[in-house]
């Protein structure tokens, strides 16, 4: 099904979410969040979004943490069925107002190398990458994987 963001509903996510968000984490990603990692999050206040339908399927959301000068991008993801349709930059785009309304001088993210997609649409959008965290995502058993640091300045 081909969606143009203007039909899309965007919301704050609550607690209420968090089954929908998860079922999408666990379908996108090797090695989700967990339920306690979003409960975790609204609970500590950030700044979290939902994307859906006008029927209520969850597209695609994001959970962001606002510090001095700069947002840092926890969790962004776009269900499986509607990815390649320009939701995922349309996410970043929402995620940039976002930012620049609290004030922020840019939005960091970390991303794993095998995650050549993502890699690609942050890397068109505009952001660079700054550094490397070692073996900061597990990667199989015994096994970690580096996360490239990313900045978009606004």
């Amino acid at each position: 099904m081909m969606l143009h963001p203007d039909q899309l509903q965007l919301a704050p996510m609550t607690e209420a979410d968090i089954d929908a968000v998860l079922a999408v984490e666990q379908a996108v990603y090797p090695f989700p969040w967990t339920r306690g990692h979003f409960a975790d999050s609204l609970a500590s206040g950030y700044d979290g979004w939902t994307l859906s339908t006008p029927a209520g399927e969850l597209v695609g959301y994001f959970l962001l943490m606002h510090a001095v000068d700069e947002t840092h991008l926890l969790n962004v993801a776009v269900a499986a069925p509607f990815q390649g349709q320009g939701l995922g930059r349309h996410l970043l785009d929402v995620i940039a107002a976002r930012a620049r309304g609290h004030m922020m001088e840019s939005v960091l993210l970390e991303v794993r190398p095998s995650n050549t997609r993502a890699l690609q649409v942050y890397q068109q959008y505009g952001y660079q990458e700054i550094g490397r965290r070692k073996q900061y995502y597990p990667a199989g058993p015994g096994q970690r994987e580096d996360a490239i640091i990313m900045r978009y300045t606004l």
